[in-house]
């Protein structure tokens, strides 16, 4: 057994027994309650799953197994003379929570590309389909035609013990992260350079070859990919993709069929896709005021005539966060870094200074600031790559470090089938004509 799925199994076998334990005692306490605006409401903000890779507070921002973003810029290890953290020793904190050695990480990145093979026929799924296919359909049809390489659907056709689920969950889990960046730089090279691909170089970490495949060779590019892997990677379990690959991994469909289902749900405009909208938003903007060096007042000017429109402003605003959002402001340090002179950086800072007050003035937005996708197009097209419609794919390799490495917690752990109840609006009236009749006879 490999040490890194030794390690995992070691730590899953007791945190599984002491949660059974931990059930076993406060199994009845109350832990929260549901309104009917919450019922109504998408669920927001109600506690009903274990995700252990990562926690996202309203104030603080994410938290991987306790570590800021910060703090894993300064821990986690990086490539010799590099300053970004990456993705791999990220992978390695999630699955096990521990910061890896700079030897560990160097194994897990070794296993990536040992495990990067790609079959055959995954390419001719890709080239049945038009060329102008969004880049996301092309991404989860990718997926799931490499589900006939599924460990986990082998063995539990070969009448695999519940107890050993996580086994091929974990290798599925390896060989899918190791796989997405050459399937991803595939999709890329074919629907916006005819098809010229470039190879891999198995020299490279799993991020720096990724920005090598996808033929922009440069430096601070593969920096900015080891960055970007990692920010985006995990943002606990509530939001759509990773809930939707908890909750169809629950059903014990294999982790293939389960992270395309995610994706399915992060090329949504309200989630993934919204970093394309974001850099729509700016393109377009520029395009009306005429200039690449709009002034704060014209930005200003723009923002009010959109929001007068009954329109967004694209990239501010989270769910959750009520600050701006950490993985804003590491883009935002990247940029200081190396990009302070870039025009479209400019303009994704003024817009920082310029929209948050706008907002707040309107009096009823609860979280005014940016979050990541508000900067992560700018440096993207910095770099070369602007063609917009592909970052989703970019959001959807990332986020295969941070569901991958929860599934396998889940099997590990045995979570069960995910199974809400759900109420019609006829009931709803009838219980609410039910408490009034109660509060009506207790007040007499």
């Amino acid at each position: 057994m490999d040490p890194l799925k030794q390690k995992f199994i070691d730590k899953a076998s007791a945190l599984k027994a002491e949660i059974k334990s931990l059930l076993r005692e406060h199994g009845s306490k109350k832990v929260d309650e549901v309104v009917l605006s919450q019922v109504f409401g998408g669920a927001r903000g109600i506690k009903m799953m274990i995700w252990e890779t990562s926690n996202l507070d309203p104030v603080k921002g994410i938290r991987f197994r306790g570590y800021s973003i910060p703090e894993l810029k300064e821990l986690l290890p990086t490539r010799p003379g590099g300053k970004e953290p990456l993705p791999e020793g990220l992978f390695w904190l999630m699955l096990v929570g521990e910061i890896p050695t700079e030897e560990e990480v160097k194994w897990l990145s070794q296993q990536w590309t040992n495990r990067s093979n790609v079959p055959e026929h995954v390419f001719r799924v890709l080239d049945s389909l038009p060329v102008e296919t969004h880049p996301m359909t092309q991404f989860v049809m990718a997926i799931s035609a490499l589900q006939t390489e599924s460990c986990f659907a082998r063995r539990y056709d070969e009448g695999i013990h519940k107890s050993e689920y996580w086994d091929p969950t974990y290798e599925d889990a390896m060989n899918l992260i190791a796989r997405l960046p050459r399937i991803a730089a595939y999709i890329y090279r074919r629907t916006y350079f005819n098809g010229d691909h470039i190879p891999p170089d198995i020299s490279q970490d799993w991020a720096g070859n990724f920005g090598h495949m996808l033929g922009i060779e440069n430096d601070e590019f593969k920096s900015l990919m080891r960055l970007y892997m990692t920010i985006h990677a995990d943002h606990e379990g509530g939001n759509a993709s990773a809930h939707t690959v908890h909750l169809v991994g629950s059903t014990l469909s294999d982790p293939y069929l389960s992270f395309a289902a995610g994706m399915g749900a992060l090329a949504g405009p309200l989630h993934g896709l919204a970093n394309q909208e974001v850099i729509k938003f700016i393109f377009r903007m520029l395009d009306a005021l005429g200039t690449e060096t709009p002034s704060k007042e014209q930005i200003a000017d723009y923002v009010q005539t959109t929001l007068s429109r009954g329109q967004v402003i694209p990239g501010y605003g989270h769910a959750v966060l009520r600050q701006p959002d950490p993985r804003f402001m590491a883009q935002k340090a990247f940029a200081e870094d190396y990009l302070q002179d870039s025009d479209i950086v400019q303009v994704v800072w003024n817009l920082f200074e310029v929209v948050p007050p706008i907002l707040q003035s309107l009096g009823k937005v609860k979280n005014p600031w940016p979050n990541v996708d508000a900067h992560s197009g700018a440096l993207l097209v910095h770099y070369g790559l602007k063609q917009y419609s592909y970052y989703t794919v970019l959001f959807g390799v990332s986020r295969a470090l941070g569901v991958m490495a929860a599934l396998c917690w889940s099997r590990a752990l045995g979570l069960p089938l995910e199974r809400p109840k759900s109420v019609t609006t006829k009931w709803v009236k009838e219980f609410i004509a039910e408490q009034e009749q109660k509060e009506g006879v207790s007040a007499n």
